[in-house]
């Protein structure tokens, strides 16, 4: 697991909504417990710091790390799609978002950054410069790139079966469920951890990697085995179970103080 990616999931799940920073050894302590080291730890802190997902607050002699309003979208966002989405579309309209877009072959840094955010947002790509996104999606922005947006229905010919086994990797996001199910979903997932605050962080970091790349295709065109409801459900179900020790676990680490900037936002 990436530090970032457990930092974000630790900020949404014990900082996220109380207007509090946290101290770097908060940090350090909890996540040395999921096998990240000290170095690995003030590493990514201060790169997110740099990226504009955190922001230092110094208290005394100690140094504290709050949110800002980046990363309060991006812990919004998380928060969403675990709770609120649903892994599985299965609406009745058939509704798509297209992005289409022209760029030299010189533009190699905006052609990767465009691609990056498409796919972010659920877009898989129908051929050269031309992407498809189930339902309505905002179209991502890169600066000094122009794309062309259109709200769309398939239509006769066009076997959407076909189109989508070519846009996405359903055998590769599929994989990535089963495997999710083979580690969580057993009487005693993850026996080596510490304690539950260290299963809890494991277990949401690994769902949002996953639930990240899953652009919620309709259902209709899915296999009929598809993993991700009963993966969403141990997901939940082992969440409610750790949730009472993390906390607490949580609660006896956390040295915070309040957030000086909450009451703007």
């Amino acid at each position: 697991m990436r530090p970032q990616s457990v930092i974000l999931t630790f900020l949404g799940d014990h900082v996220y909504g109380r207007g509090i920073c946290v101290s770097s050894g908060s940090f350090i302590e909890a996540f040395a417990k999921v096998g990240i080291s000290e170095e690995a730890t003030r590493s990514a802190l201060t790169r997110m710091v740099r990226r504009g997902l955190l922001r230092r607050q110094r208290a005394g002699r100690r140094m504290y790390f709050g949110l800002t309003p980046t990363s309060t979208e991006v812990l919004k966002d998380g928060e969403r799609r675990i709770w609120h989405s649903g892994v599985v579309n299965d609406g009745d309209e058939d509704r798509w978002t297209l992005i289409g877009f022209s760029l030299p072959e010189s533009w190699q840094r905006q052609r990767h950054e465009l691609r990056s955010r498409l796919i972010w947002a659920g877009f898989g790509p129908l051929q050269n410069g031309l992407w498809i996104a189930p339902g309505e999606v905002d179209a991502p922005r890169v600066p000094g790139v122009n794309v062309k947006v259109f709200s769309a229905e398939p239509r006769r010919p066009t076997d959407m079966q076909a189109l989508v086994r070519d846009a996405y990797d359903l055998e590769g996001l599929g994989e990535r469920y089963r495997a999710f199910l083979r580690r969580w979903d057993q009487a005693d997932p993850a026996p080596d951890a510490p304690d539950d605050l260290a299963r809890s962080l494991t277990l949401l970091t690994g769902w949002l990697q996953i639930i990240r790349t899953d652009p919620r295709l309709p259902l209709r065109y899915l296999p009929h085995d598809w993993p991700a409801e009963k993966a969403q459900r141990v997901c939940h179900t082992l969440h409610e179970r750790f949730r009472p020790e993390a906390a607490a676990v949580a609660a006896r680490l956390l040295d915070t103080v309040p957030d000086e900037t909450w009451a703007e936002r």
